[in-house]
């Protein structure tokens, strides 16, 4: 069991541990699309899809986030930003609990981009 805290800092809860499989964590994206370009569309991607849990910003505090159990991960924390981009990838495509995984809705490509827009939010973290 790991102890998490929640996206607003005041309340922390158990969380079972989100094992990758090992194999998962050393995948690597084949696009070839600039990083600026996969981040853009990994944004666009974002905002369809995934920011009514994590918030517009990542932060895990999206409108439905309240009534999640587990809470949505902020997705600019430490706690994520670790993670290998194969992990990332593979906790979009299988999904877990109140998340869905991707996989039949999104191609390689668009949750490649997903990755790359999540490493960015780290980057906004540190301006």
């Amino acid at each position: 069991m790991i102890i998490v805290l929640s996206a607003c800092g005041i309340s922390m809860f158990a969380q079972e541990e989100w094992k990758v499989p090992e194999k998962a964590r050393s995948l690597k994206s084949s696009f070839s699309l600039d990083e600026e370009k996969m981040i853009l569309k990994g944004e666009k991607i974002f905002g369809k899809t995934c920011w009514t849990c994590h918030g517009e910003e990542g932060k895990g505090d999206g409108a439905a986030a309240e009534l999640l159990d587990p809470k949505p991960a902020d997705l600019s924390s430490e706690m994520v930003q670790q993670q290998s981009d194969g992990a990332l990838f593979w906790k979009i495509t299988e999904g877990r609990g109140n998340m869905v995984g991707y996989e039949q809705m999104l191609s390689d490509e668009q949750r490649w981009q997903l990755v790359a827009f999540i490493r960015s939010l780290a980057q906004n973290e540190e301006e």
